[in-house]
């Protein structure tokens, strides 16, 4: 897939799908984008799972941190990427070793690895780089 350009029912069939949503790089400082989409997401109604290994145990915006996908005791729909580009082709490997592969990667603004992205939709993933949720959603679904 070409990650230039997404199909506004593309991104739309995938904001209107999920449900479960991992957040890679959640911070509990307000400041922090990561927090704001969070927020942004549970006000949505989505489930919002935070995953950050120095937040580990912790809360934040009421929902309990995870240091890693692996570590999560449900299946998620999505992954949604708060973290440097680079890592996006670690975090895919962990994402399809679950024993339920989510649906979707979702790389934020300036999150962007096309050999990771060629992984994951070879492994039947869908995947959206260098967009926010948070500004899809508005856009596309209400």
């Amino acid at each position: 897939m070409n990650h230039d350009r997404y199909d506004d029912n593309y991104i739309r069939g995938i904001l209107t799908s999920v449900k479960t949503i991992a957040l890679l790089g959640a911070s509990p400082n307000a400041e922090r984008p990561s927090y704001g989409v969070m927020k942004f997401l549970l006000g949505r109604g989505y489930r919002v799972i935070p995953v950050n290994p120095g937040q580990a145990g912790k809360e934040i915006l009421g929902q309990k941190v995870y240091a890693t996908l692996a570590d999560i005791p449900e299946p998620i729909d999505m992954v949604d990427v708060f973290r440097a580009a680079e890592y996006l082709p670690d975090i895919v490997d962990d994402a399809l070793a679950l024993p339920q592969k989510p649906k979707v990667i979702w790389g934020q603004l300036s999150v962007r690895h096309d050999e990771a992205a060629a992984k994951a939709e070879a492994a039947g993933l869908q995947v959206v780089m260098n967009r926010c949720p948070a500004i899809e959603y508005p856009r596309l679904v209400n």
